[in-house]
């Protein structure tokens, strides 16, 4: 057998294994970039709601959501919450925005928030305790300012509809699949590379010095 059989040989074993390699790192992105977890399945009305944060207090005793939050004092902080039953929820008004009240949406859901007529006093608070028959999804608002969009949700147990989002359901989160995308495509131009000069190698023969067999 000659040398540039044998350069040859160890050659496209070198390339097969590189391409091998770049092809597992990709897919070990893709994966990684595809991670995901999963959110309740708002209803518009809520999702629409002012502000839009969003806290998951499952396994927690007791929770505080401030009444009168954001920049003009018009949300709900969480906008958005996932409790279990028992958990003891506690309205806190900031003082901001007006006079806020908490209030089950007509049809919005298994849960009877009621905090009566709304006040402005900064420190007031309703307290509901979360019942098992609270089960679900509930859609509630303040009812003054409704039509601005005071709107928030409450989640309650682990039988609600959820979907998927990516990076955990953070804020500061970043959703990844469209980088995994596109190092796919790195990988894919890549491996064309290296098959291509495998060829050129192939057909033209080389210098490479082979180790002994």
């Amino acid at each position: 057998m000659s040398t540039d059989d044998v350069s040859r040989r160890a050659f496209i074993r070198t390339a097969g294994g590189t391409a091998a390699a770049v092809g597992t790192t990709a897919a070990a992105g893709t994966a990684a970039g595809q991670s995901e977890t999963v959110e309740p399945d708002w209803p518009s009305g809520v999702t629409s709601g002012n502000l839009g944060s969003y806290q998951d207090a499952r396994g927690e005793d007791a929770v505080t959501v401030a009444v009168g939050a954001g920049e003009q004092g018009l949300a709900f902080d969480p906008t958005q919450l996932w409790v279990d039953p028992g958990t003891t929820i506690t309205y806190e008004w900031t003082g901001n925005g007006g006079a806020h009240n908490v209030q089950t949406v007509d049809g919005g859901g298994p849960a009877s928030l009621d905090s009566g007529n709304p006040v402005g006093e900064e420190g007031a608070t309703y307290e509901y305790e979360v019942a098992e028959e609270d089960a679900g999804i509930t859609h509630y608002h303040c009812v003054p300012h409704t039509a601005v969009g005071m709107h928030a949700g409450l989640a309650v147990g682990e039988d609600v509809a959820t979907v998927e989002v990516g990076g955990g359901g953070d804020s500061d989160a970043v959703f990844v699949p469209q980088g995994a995308r596109a190092l796919t495509i790195a990988t894919f131009i890549a491996m064309v590379s290296t098959l291509g000069l495998a060829f050129v190698f192939m057909k033209y023969g080389g210098t490479v010095t082979a180790d002994e067999t």
